[in-house]
């Protein structure tokens, strides 16, 4: 044999081994990836179940699950969102109790002593004997279920992908049982993620410490715009009892001085790296909402409601959402679930969406219910009336994966814990670490109070919800919804709708005269600024079939009183607004206009301000962009339209006027483009030698609202001359507005790009932005216009025909990449597209793609 032909023959074996190596690696990887796959056919036994459960589950993934009684319901649901999402609902639990760490490792630190020192857990504990029994009974059930498929897996690395990943850095991990507490405290991440008012209130109190007047503060916090943006219910459709705070007038309290003082200072910065190291569960910032409308009979082309919900919350993968149908096979009082929506994995039972009788929406109400005080701390004692308290204090031991163990002593007031001992705050200078020094007469602190510190019901009505069948019932599930503080919105089969805001809000008076309540930190040293109590519910706004014959919840005011005692810091009212147009212009709303108003693109706030900048005078270059303004209604659209090229520039000019006017910001608190920021400049437009548009960085020269506008035009150009090239005409909003939808673990700083690819689904071009009907909101303050935020997922209720209902998830039913269930409804989400969902059990017989029983195990199967 010639050497040329036994070196073909050795190339050729040589690529026949390398081509068998990748196959084989191949096949491992496929095996590793698909061995936490569920089991979705067939039959499985599970420990626990009385009688057998029947698991349909539609194209989507999505389970129907079929029970005798409501203890083999809850179980199975367990069983199944365990099958589908357990590590997320490890890593939920994880987070919620502060043991990120544990799992994670270093990186979960600061989290991890915030909400130990919170005592999320701690709380949830004290929550659980204090339910109702068959509340407890459905949580233990869900926990048995969850149990169920623990066992049944036998190891981590069968349960998800992300395990055998962390092995690496975490080997030997164990996974825990899953008890009622775990599902539990998942409530306290929600009710943090959806709290109202913490994080100005305490830049507030950074800012007054600066040379602005706080006259200058106030500006960047406008009373909310009745005149434009209708609040929620009328004055013909709500009247509020009695005055619920007290706002006597009072001298100045000695608070504010406090907080200019340096130690004060640094509390209060403390304090805010503390709330800000604690993950964002549900999302944060101005995007943080919902929508959610309902329209009665008489106003839709059915004869009977609709109803609309989609929450703005923070978009991952896997989504927030679980979609879910749970039914009792034969109703009685103690089965009573037919019910199906959306929920959370961890967590049993519907939160959003409907039953046989009755559909629900929800969307965040917002109110204030965190207060910061500012505490005089001497040793281990506290200045209280005159006289000195001893702090609690406990000690706590947060476990770190591959790190030593980190020890935290958790001190708190009567108001609450401190927060400000926990994170050590970056100066405004941002390159040193403020200096706590040993403890002082009188040095300051931070505490924080905050109505999801003691126990509550939120549990109670979530059950009381899903079983309700009239507006009564409605209503007394409502009165158990603690926190977080929603607006409830109702309709039935029986023709009515409703609207219902419900929450424990705290009553108390005013740290500053002519302040809202709760605007300002308190001094904690008087107990005149403590709590005086709660609203009573039967003083809480609510509607019944208002003459209107529609209710828009939009996370605007939901009264006009000039008085506030929820909060006095809404969403700004141009989404809600919006939506009230398109309703009040259509006659006869069908499902399918449902839908088209949860997609609309109108950024209604625009026109204004595009007056305004179509009147500067520019150089040619910036001008051939400025004429993409003229004759644009404010649309952004996702596709090749002049639109979308208008929407592009717009936002582009948006961002840098917003970062010109008030770059004197620190950039945590620097604006995010939201719609409070929309009416802080329209005034501010009013008034164009305001001190907010001098540069300071230019001295000897005061610059106007003029000078400010042109070089946000100017600047815009280039920015998208660079990112999207030199013609205007061909730019779209949708190549710079992206979505990457990151892994809370997995995608994150600091893993390889490679694992990151395995779980991510990233550059998703979408329409919309701040403020907008179909809010995929971004922020002004940060690089580039991502999105932050967004719909989380969409649903229309048919009360006529609820087989003809529909909705959709941000994402996918399964938490396994690269299940065909993990990002499947994507790209129909993107698009504004819903499924159907069926619920009878003929549609959901006709929509059965797949079918699980559960059955009790056999007694020869027992030990």
């Amino acid at each position: 044999m010639s050497r040329l032909k036994r070196a073909r023959r050795i190339v050729l074996l040589l690529a026949v081994l390398v081509v068998m190596a990748v196959v084989a690696v191949g096949i491992l990887a496929i095996g590793v990836v698909r061995q936490s796959f569920p089991d979705t056919s067939g039959q499985l036994a599970i420990e626990g179940l009385t009688s057998s459960v029947s698991v349909h589950r539609d194209a989507q993934g999505v389970p129907s699950i079929y029970a005798d009684n409501a203890s083999d319901l809850f179980r199975a649901q367990g069983f199944v969102s365990a099958q589908d999402r357990f590590f997320e609902m490890d890593l939920r639990r994880h987070v919620t109790a502060g043991r990120l760490s544990e799992l994670v490792g270093s990186a979960g630190i600061d989290s991890d002593k915030v909400i130990r020192t919170m005592g999320w857990r701690r709380v949830a504990e004290q929550e659980l004997p204090t339910l109702a029994p068959e509340t407890r009974q459905y949580l233990q059930a869900y926990a048995d279920g969850v149990n169920a498929y623990i066992k049944k897996a036998g190891s981590p690395e069968k349960m998800s992908l992300e395990y055998t990943v962390l092995a690496r850095r975490n080997p030997g991990y164990r996974v825990e049982p899953w008890t009622p507490v775990d599902s539990l405290a998942w409530l306290k991440a929600m009710a943090w993620d959806l709290r109202g008012d913490y994080k100005d209130e305490l830049a507030r109190a950074r800012l007054s410490r600066t040379t602005r007047s706080i006259k200058q503060v106030n500006l960047l916090y406008p009373p909310y715009p009745v005149d434009r943006n209708q609040p929620i219910l009328s004055p013909q459709d709500w009247q509020p009892a009695s005055a619920q705070t007290d706002q006597a007038a009072s001298p100045a309290p000695a608070a504010l001085t406090a907080m200019r003082t340096s130690d004060g200072g640094a509390a209060v910065d403390s304090a805010l790296a503390s709330v800000e190291a604690v993950p964002a569960s549900l999302g944060r910032g101005d995007g943080i909402g919902s929508n959610s409308w309902v329209v009665s009979g008489a106003r839709t082309t059915t004869g009977k409601p609709l109803l609309a919900n989609d929450p703005h919350l923070g978009l991952a993968i896997p989504g927030i959402w679980g979609q879910v149908n749970l039914q009792c096979r034969t109703l009685s009082a103690a089965c009573p679930f037919r019910v199906s929506g959306f929920t959370f994995s961890g967590l049993p039972g519907v939160v959003i969406g409907h039953n046989d009788k009755v559909a629900w929406g929800m969307t965040n109400l917002g109110p204030d219910v965190t207060d910061f005080y500012l505490e005089q701390v001497s040793g281990d004692s506290y200045l209280r009336d005159r006289g000195s308290q001893r702090l609690v204090q406990r000690q706590e031991v947060i476990k770190v994966a591959g790190g030593a163990d980190v020890p935290l002593t958790v001190r708190s007031t009567v108001h609450g814990p401190i927060l400000s001992d926990v994170v050590p705050a970056i100066d405004e200078a941002g390159d040193r670490s403020v200096v706590r020094g040993a403890p002082q007469t009188n040095r300051y602190a931070v505490s924080l109070a905050w109505t999801a510190l003691t126990p509550g019901t939120t549990a109670d009505a979530i059950f009381a919800l899903n079983r309700a069948t009239n507006w009564s019932d409605f209503r007394k599930a409502a009165a158990l919804f603690s926190v977080p503080s929603q607006n409830l919105v109702y309709a039935d089969t029986a023709g009515h709708i409703g609207y219902q805001a419900p929450g424990k809000i705290p009553v108390r008076r005013s740290a500053t005269p002519g302040a809202p309540p709760g605007f300002w930190p308190a001094p904690g040293w008087d107990s005149q600024w403590d709590w005086k109590g709660y609203v009573p519910f039967d003083q809480m706004p609510n509607a019944f079939d208002p003459a209107e014959g529609f209710i828009v919840t939009a996370n605007q005011a939901v009264t006009a009183s000039p008085s506030p005692f929820l909060t006095s810091e809404w969403d700004y009212g141009f989404r809600a607004q919006r939506i009230r147009t398109l309703l009040a212009s259509t006659p006869k709303v069908s499902a399918a206009t449902m839908s088209q108003i949860q997609g609309d693109t109108r950024n209604t706030y625009a026109p204004g301000l595009v007056e305004r900048l179509l009147a500067v005078q520019v150089d040619d270059f910036t001008a051939q962009a400025q004429r993409l303004l003229r004759d644009w209604d404010g649309s952004q659209p996702n596709d090749k339209s002049r639109d979308a090229a208008s929407a592009a520039y717009y936002n582009a000019v948006w961002k840098y006027l917003l970062q010109y006017t008030f770059d004197e910001l620190p950039p945590d608190i620097a604006p995010d483009g939201g719609s409070r920021w929309m009416v802080v400049m329209e005034q501010l437009l009013k008034d164009p030698k305001n001190d907010w548009w001098d540069d300071k960085t230019t001295p000897g020269v005061t610059e106007g609202s003029g000078e400010i506008l042109k070089r946000a035009l100017v600047e815009a150009r280039l920015d998208l001359a660079r990112e999207l090239g030199k013609v205007p005409a061909t730019w779209r909003w949708g190549r710079l507005h992206q979505l990457d939808l990151k892994h809370q673990v997995m995608g994150t700083d600091g893993v390889p790009t490679v694992i990151q690819d395995l779980f991510d689904r990233n550059g998703i071009e979408l329409g919309g932005g701040n403020s907008i009907v179909d809010a995929t909101s971004w922020n002004a303050s940060q690089p580039g216009y991502g999105v932050t935020t967004g719909p989380s997922m969409r649903m229309i209720v048919d009360l006529g025909n609820l087989d003809a209902s529909r909705w959709v998830n941000s994402t996918g039913q399964s938490g396994h990449a690269y299940d065909d269930h993990y990002a499947d409804q994507v790209d129909a989400w993107a698009a504004n597209e819903t499924f159907a969902w069926p619920f009878s059990q003929a549609a959901v017989r006709d929509a059965t793609d797949e079918e699980l029983t559960l059955v009790p195990p056999s007694p020869s199967a027992a030990p």
